[in-house]
């Protein structure tokens, strides 16, 4: 598998409501930090995860984080 497409070298902060989320792996979305199917074709697949409450997040955007879909701080090294 090829690498993902750093899409930003900062996470975005966002505040999402309870439900399901998929976070794009790829870096190709026009959705950033969410899936839009860019992926299609590609070894990539979305990271999913469920909130049960709502909340604000850290989301990756450079894809390398080792906490996905959350920042761990990777981007910093890149």
């Amino acid at each position: 598998m090829g690498k993902p497409f750093i899409t930003a070298k900062t996470p975005a902060l966002v505040t999402l409501e309870p439900g399901l989320f998929a976070w794009c792996s790829c870096g190709k979305s026009n959705t950033q930090p969410f899936c839009d199917g860019s992926h299609n074709g590609t070894k990539f697949i979305p990271v999913l995860f469920k909130l049960a409450e709502k909340q604000e997040a850290w989301l990756c955007q450079c894809k390398q984080s080792k906490t996905p879909p959350y920042c761990d701080g990777t981007h910093k090294s890149l």
